[in-house]
């Protein structure tokens, strides 16, 4: 077995599960009113999981090759806006846990909306890469 293909296969499944837990809770709190706090924590956790599995792929590429991954253009941008759509996804779930604010669905739609973005972005990161 080659561990540097099992290193990134079992980073990009934790990463994939990270992306469920924000596409799927953000989206499910738009209809289930009772859950919303319950769901913000599951959408916090699953975008610090996005942002922590995604420095994993640049560390292991670089324990790997050296350097980290050779991408440009398209690329470069659908990575930025899923670095943008995690870090304000994490402080929107994380204010609205604060502040009890998880009833609000207009944090709901945003967190969603991100949540779209970022699997959009990853789509052209991929192709693109």
């Amino acid at each position: 077995m080659n561990i540097q293909n099992l290193a990134y296969a079992l980073d990009q499944s934790i990463h994939n599960l990270g992306a469920v837990m924000v596409t799927g809770g953000s989206i499910l709190a738009l209809v289930d009113l009772e859950k919303r706090k319950r769901l913000a924590w599951i959408t916090l956790s699953g975008w610090a999981l996005q942002g922590a599995t995604g420095a994993l792929f640049g560390i292991l590429s670089y324990s790997f090759y050296g350097h980290l991954p050779d991408i440009a253009g398209i690329a470069v941008d659908a990575l930025v806006i899923k670095m943008i759509c995690a870090v304000s996804g994490f402080f929107i779930a994380a204010y609205c846990l604060k502040g009890a604010r998880a009833e609000s669905v207009v944090f709901w739609r945003m967190e969603a909306f991100l949540a779209l973005v970022a699997i959009i972005s990853a789509a052209f990161l991929r192709w693109y890469s």
